[in-house]
């Protein structure tokens, strides 16, 4: 770990000013930025601590939108009532990420910003373009069992890994962004790079930018959804792949859909083509596996991932069924 200074801003203004000085590095719950200095994969001069300022910390389900301060813990924002009742995906997505220890750390806007788990990016000694830019990518001749399907390049493709951000793309979803210039809200989709594009550059935030808050537009279709998540082992684990389903449902004819999948692509990915053979269909089993295998139709597999594209088929199949089911 390389040398750094601390600071501990008095207010959001504060932080503001602090962020936007060159090298420095924000810590919120610690539970990334911790780890990835303690591997040198990430070496700010400074660190501005906004882990306490209380403005950031609350959230509110009971509007027209859901907003979600960005330090939210992710262990309080799972266990919510209403989020539990009406937007059970969104709960889920947290309830499978991480251990509970880390969940009652890690907060809900520094879970968007976590970065890959590829092994050539965390071993520090492959070539990688993400951490050297210019440098190459070990994975394209490696082990490609966990790379991306969706958005890799001879950059690099590696995968996104979050469960949270996946989820969130399965509903209408901004981030509100503020710095000492101003601010502004963007769309969740606007928010990541895909690695294959920049793989140095991962997110559109600029210098001195935090993310505040967390909104999701309220919708009926919250109640029947659900995420799926599939990994090596029960817990603890990221996703070899997931899927988020979130559906507007007459009788058992599908009105609309939104879905988006994880641990394929190089950012939280959402699968229109897998929502169009679903809008206006009966569905069933069949119907919900002919959704799955579009949401995968453009997949481009290595030598080693193919297997997702059949396991995230039925991972999409699965999580449709189930969450029309609920009401």
């Amino acid at each position: 770990m390389q040398p750094f200074t601390y600071s501990r801003p008095a207010s959001l203004n504060e932080a503001f000013q602090l962020a936007g000085r060159p090298g420095a590095a924000l810590l919120a719950g610690g539970t990334t930025m911790v780890d990835l200095m303690r591997g040198d994969l990430a070496a700010p001069s400074s660190i501005v601590d906004i882990g306490h300022l209380a403005e950031l910390a609350s959230f509110d389900t009971s509007g027209s939108a859901l907003r979600f301060g960005a330090l939210a813990r992710m262990a309080d924002v799972a266990e919510d009532a209403t989020l539990l009742r009406d937007y059970p995906a969104l709960a889920e997505s947290l309830q499978l990420a991480a251990s509970q220890q880390l969940r009652e750390a890690a907060t809900v806007g520094g879970n968007l910003l976590q970065r890959t788990r590829c092994v050539y990016f965390r071993d520090s000694v492959s070539a990688c373009n993400k951490r050297v830019p210019g440098a190459g990518c070990s994975a394209l001749d490696g082990v490609t069992r966990e790379m991306a399907l969706f958005g890799g390049s001879e950059r690099c493709i590696a995968t996104y890994p979050g469960d949270w951000a996946t989820a969130l793309m399965a509903f209408d979803t901004s981030v509100e962004i503020q710095s000492a210039s101003g601010n502004r809200t963007i769309p969740l989709a606007d928010l990541h790079v895909a690695y294959g594009e920049d793989p140095a550059r991962e997110t559109t935030l600029k210098r001195g930018e935090i993310i505040t808050a967390i909104l999701v537009q309220a919708t009926p279709t919250g109640r029947r959804s659900t995420y799926l998540k599939i990994r090596d082992r029960e817990s603890y684990a990221y996703a070899v792949v997931s899927a988020a389903v979130a559906l507007e449902m007459d009788g058992d004819v599908v009105r609309r859909a939104r879905v988006s999948l994880g641990g394929v692509a190089t950012k939280p990915w959402r699968s229109h083509a897998a929502e169009a053979i679903l809008a206006g269909v009966t569905l069933n089993e069949a119907s919900a596996l002919a959704a799955g295998r579009a949401g995968f139709a453009d997949a481009q597999p290595l030598a080693e991932n193919a297997f997702k594209i059949e396991l995230g088929a039925h991972a999409v199949a699965r999580a449709a069924l189930v969450a029309s089911r609920r009401n």
